[in-house]
């Protein structure tokens, strides 16, 4: 593993070889970090995420629109998980590394044919300008600094290489005010008592919530932080709101519509469901067109 990816790494940079990952030392994990590590670590959990997020129709064609053809290329999956991406794209990079905190999920991206590394997001081992695509799936909203991650992620792309993400709950429509914070309060209560929910254990939605440190009302990502962040490292951004439903339509402006319980929550916190501030998320798909003068090897 570690001679395939040797040719990228920077001057200097010590890696230990696991028996099934790569390990780049984090001298000062943070919590959020180390609830990340922890959720995605499970075995049971991240068999969880594997069969069922990331895995819809809708996805796999809003990403291949996105990507296009990858063969033969360099790609560089940060929060890779499990490996959802690949496991559902599938195809024939000629390199596919899976950055992630979490060991148990890199060896299951292993498998799936990633060379996995442990690595800390914001400071990453790579030289600059090596990837022709860098992914960031439900990743930017499970870091601590999301401005960081979103910079060192476009560091590493390439001129003409696309940087893209995806399914990170957009601030403005999570922004619930009024009754409808107090009714997304009170869901967990509401879960208990039902037992709906994604998670089946008190414990397993503890940590699930552990990690998710910018989904919440009042948080989120927003079409300037990539703008402000990705255009003046010379990437031309196009972002685009949808709601998880839609496929390569999502490219041409179609939002789709959200589930009931989230219009809900916009209408009773004065916005109209219908706009595109009340999406759930924003996919960014930006494109390296121009050298960075700031980046550093």
């Amino acid at each position: 593993m570690l001679s395939e990816i040797k040719p990228f790494l920077q001057t200097g940079t010590v890696v230990e070889e696991k028996q099934n990952y790569l390990q780049l030392p984090i001298h000062h994990p943070s919590d959020g970090l180390m609830a990340n590590a922890y959720y995605f670590n499970h075995p049971e959990w991240a068999e969880e995420y594997l069969t069922y997020c990331h895995r819809s129709d809708e996805f796999i064609n809003r990403w291949t629109a996105a990507i296009g053809d990858w063969t033969d290329k360099v790609i560089v999956d940060i929060g890779c998980g499990p490996g959802n991406i690949f496991a559902s794209l599938k195809g024939k990079p000629k390199l596919l590394i899976g950055i992630d905190v979490a060991p148990h999920s890199l060896e299951m991206a292993k498998a799936l044919g990633y060379i996995p590394v442990l690595a800390d997001a914001t400071r990453l081992p790579f030289i600059s300008g090596f990837a022709d695509i860098v992914t960031l799936n439900a990743a930017l909203h499970h870091c601590e600094d999301m401005e960081a991650v979103l910079k060192e992620a476009a560091r590493l792309v390439k001129p003409g290489g696309l940087l893209i993400t995806d399914h990170d709950p957009q601030f403005s429509a999570w922004n619930y005010k009024g009754l409808a914070k107090l009714l997304w309060n009170s869901r967990l209560v509401w879960y208990k008592l039902t037992g709906h929910g994604f998670h089946k254990t008190n414990n397993q939605q503890h940590w699930g919530l552990a990690c998710e440190l910018h989904h919440k009302p009042g948080d989120g990502v927003t079409k300037q932080l990539f703008k402000s962040i990705l255009e003046p490292l010379g990437f031309k951004v196009s972002v685009y709101p949808h709601n998880h439903t839609m496929g390569a339509e999502v490219l041409q402006g179609t939002k789709g519509k959200a589930d009931f319980k989230y219009r809900l929550g916009n209408i009773l916190s004065g916005r109209s469901p219908d706009t595109d501030d009340s999406a759930l998320t924003l996919m960014c798909v930006a494109k390296k067109t121009m050298n960075d003068p700031t980046a550093l090897n």
